[in-house]
């Protein structure tokens, strides 16, 4: 059967399909017979190079450094098609995605990080939609209601199941999750300033600032803020931020404080708080406390920041 050699029609017709199990590279003895769980091979001239299952390495006893997910591109194309592979290496590139690329008489096959395997189809199913110009979703801002609460505390816990700050898994619920419950229900929660992002009806990303003070002057206090997984990278943080920016700015506020690192941040105009005369909770925090003063930010104010009750603590 003749596959498919035209861009347009490779792209619209992707249907990308993730195997089971996790894959490993592994260099293979020469001489040695040829394992069956051998998904594929590469000759080179340093040695053989083997594509098998994880758990078929690890019963082998192979060592390997990079895990990574399977995915199948379903369409049939032909192996002097021009375009396919830098269109599909773009685009997970643009998602910083690292991608590894076999080439089947059929199909080509991409070996990509585990973790980030439900964002690469994501990516590639987008790449298909896009060659067929259908719109891409809508990403929707808007107040968080009673009812997204089981919804946001349910992507709270799988934004930050990786710690921000030890980059390691965390065991458990992570604490986020259980702050964020609290602030929902604490006197200093701003409705107006529990903020949504949806994409195509799923909750996708949530941000909150709650009442706190320095001094006697009334600031908000940001965070936590998360964005599902599969997601970040993808500006939705980004869009979650300005719209709390400009929602305070019309609220009348005069400024937001936040912990939270200093290179990311500044890009909003955030700067370190004690600059103008907020000192952080726990002066340890140093430039990490940051604030932002906003359109009618009075100067002279002073103090220790003060934030809602559940994060005082």
């Amino acid at each position: 059967m003749t596959g498919e050699t035209n861009l347009q029609a490779l792209l619209a017709t992707l249907h990308p399909v993730l195997r089971d199990g996790e894959y490993v590279c592994v260099p293979w003895r020469h001489g040695r017979p040829l394992d069956p769980e051998i998904q594929a091979a590469v000759r080179e001239a340093e040695g053989l190079t083997v594509v098998l299952p994880r758990e078929a390495a690890d019963g082998l006893g192979l060592p390997y450094d990079f895990v990574g997910a399977w995915i199948t591109l379903q369409v049939h194309s032909e192996l002097d098609a021009i375009g396919l592979t830098a269109a599909v290496g773009k685009a997970l590139t643009d998602a910083r995605i690292s991608c590894n690329v076999l080439a089947g008489l059929r199909h080509d096959h991409l070996l990509v990080p585990v973790a980030d395997a439900p964002r690469a189809l994501e990516v590639l199913h987008e790449l298909s939609a896009a060659s067929l110009n259908q719109p891409k979703p809508e990403l929707v801002l808007r107040n968080g209601t009673p009812a997204d609460r089981d919804r946001i505390l349910a992507l709270t816990a799988e934004a930050f199941a990786v710690s921000p700050v030890t980059g390691l898994a965390v065991e458990g619920e992570p604490l986020e999750v259980d702050m964020l419950r609290r602030l929902f229900d604490c006197a200093e929660y701003l409705p107006e300033f529990s903020v949504v992002a949806e994409l195509a009806g799923e909750v996708v990303g949530h941000v909150i600032s709650t009442r706190g003070w320095a001094g006697d002057y009334g600031l908000l206090g940001l965070g936590p803020i998360g964005v599902t997984p599969r997601l970040q990278r993808h500006g939705i943080g980004t869009a979650l931020m300005k719209d709390t920016i400009a929602r305070a700015n019309a609220a009348g506020e005069g400024g937001i404080a936040l912990l939270g690192s200093p290179e990311y941040y500044a890009r909003f105009g955030f700067v370190p708080a004690a600059s103008f005369g907020v000192l952080p909770p726990d002066e340890s925090w140093g430039e990490k406390f940051q604030l932002l003063p906003l359109a009618l930010w009075p100067g002279g104010v002073h103090g220790t920041f003060r934030y809602a009750a559940p994060l005082a603590g």
